[in-house]
């Protein structure tokens, strides 16, 4: 009896394996959705100004963006530095196209917090809105112009108009085979 179950559990693993590997091979409809942000991916550098709570801030700021997962996964890593090149903004994303919803989402880490946020692709680059409070939100939007990345935040609050409080504009420097570059090969 024991036999038995051991060599049904084995077929039903080798089913499943072989249902996997097939479905690893059809090609994605998630990177064709991904695909639309392609003149995001690249390294950007330039300034970054805004206000925070401590006052009014100047960064040099830098963006590295590649995909990943054959193009499933847009991956988007952001710093900030001083001008004395101290680091002091750092934060990491990745945009993902959800099939069942068929919207795409953005999943955001900085500073020990984390969130999957609404991103929005527009005809000229991208939105992506975050929670801020009961009535209150964070939109940020991505203007791409060749090589050129301009992005603005604004804290918008129901019934007052936006109120804008960070902007960065910057110059694609280089192109990147950052992150999938470099990848551990058996």
């Amino acid at each position: 009896m024991f036999k038995a179950i051991v060599c049904a559990a084995a077929i039903a693993a080798m089913s499943v394996s072989a249902v996997c590997a097939q479905e690893a091979a059809k090609p994605s409809t998630n990177a064709a959705a991904i695909a639309k942000l392609d003149g995001m991916k690249g390294v950007w550098k330039g300034p970054a100004k805004g206000f925070s709570q401590s006052g009014p801030f100047e960064l040099t700021q830098t963006e590295r963006v590649g995909n990943m997962l054959g193009g499933d996964v847009l991956v988007v890593e952001g710093r900030g530095y001083k001008a004395d090149g101290k680091l002091e903004f750092n934060a990491f994303g990745i945009v993902s196209w959800n099939n069942e919803t068929q919207k795409y989402e953005f999943r955001a880490y900085n500073g020990g917090r984390s969130g999957t946020f609404k991103f929005e692709v527009t005809e000229t680059g991208a939105v992506w809105e975050m929670p801020a409070g009961p009535t209150a939100r964070i939109v940020s939007t991505i203007t791409l112009t060749g090589d050129t990345w301009r992005e603005v935040q604004e804290y918008v609050a129901d019934g007052q108009p936006p109120r804008q409080f960070f902007e960065m504009n910057l110059k694609r420097v280089s192109d990147t085979e950052w992150p999938a570059a470099g990848a551990v090969a058996p």
